[in-house]
């Protein structure tokens, strides 16, 4: 037993780490108490299970740290099932411009049910992706959220929000030796960084008020199931996530 409460395992000599304070075994997962929710009895399983990392995440980087106004614009760069995460916090925020930044323009139409108004393929221009936004929206939006984890793409986040106003959302975790260059005009001009775990949810006292939002139906969730398998077939589930084909994919333990 280590000092911060994590049991280490080892195979031929090499350790073994919980996942986020997790240990699976074959019949029963051991977990902090911390990270245990009581929800609301009466949510659906197969669908509020998914309400995990990568969806909560998105929605409460918008929704807690980005926090837009109603009738404001904002640019979300990836559009996984973070990204859509985020598109549904804007939509919920009431903003009027959802510009949905992707390299991969199949996207581009699923995006379109989590409240995404435009698209921008960086792919498509010659030009920075920020400065098309910067024209798309005379300036700037008003609020990024970047999912992407890639260094440009979090560059651009940031140089494409509004001087004076403009915050962008730092949630993909970029590569360990990536260095993040801008010019500093663009921090004394007033554009706001911020960084996010979880979406400023705490799992604990946070999560059932998400499972909520499901059952008062603010928050939509089936759309972002795309598949569902049975046990037996979980290799196929991760295949669909391998080649990005699927947002979320509820595998079901009976099969």
């Amino acid at each position: 037993m280590l000092n911060d409460g994590q049991t280490r395992f080892s195979i031929n000599g090499k350790p073994i780490y919980h996942f986020v304070g997790t240990s699976t075994f074959s019949e029963y997962t051991v977990i902090h108490v911390g990270c245990l929710a009581k929800i609301n009895p009466l949510a659906p399983l197969d669908k509020v299970c998914i309400l995990s990392c990568g969806i909560t995440t998105g929605l409460g980087a918008t929704l807690n740290v980005a926090k837009p106004a109603k009738g404001s614009s904002v640019a979300i760069f990836g559009l996984g099932a973070v990204g859509l995460g985020a598109a549904e916090g804007a939509r919920l925020a009431g903003a009027s411009r959802i510009i949905g930044v992707d390299l991969n323009s199949s996207r581009f139409e699923e995006a379109k049910k989590f409240g995404v108004t435009e698209f921008v393929n960086p792919k498509d221009y010659k030009k920075p992706v920020q400065e098309v936004i910067a024209e798309m929206t005379d300036g700037g939006v008003d609020r990024s959220v970047e999912c992407t984890g890639n260094i440009n793409g979090i560059i651009s986040a940031f140089e494409c929000v509004h001087d004076g106003w403009g915050v962008a959302v730092l949630v993909g975790v970029p590569h360990k030796d990536a260095e993040f260059k801008t010019h500093p005009m663009n921090f004394l001009n007033e554009r706001t960084l911020k960084g996010t775990f979880f979406g400023n949810y705490k799992p604990r006292s946070d999560l059932p008020s998400v499972v909520e939002m499901y059952m008062n139906k603010e928050l939509e969730v089936e759309k972002f199931i795309t598949h569902e398998v049975p046990f037996s077939e979980i290799n196929k589930a991760f295949e669909l996530m391998q080649k990005g084909e699927g947002l979320r994919c509820v595998i079901r333990m009976e099969g």
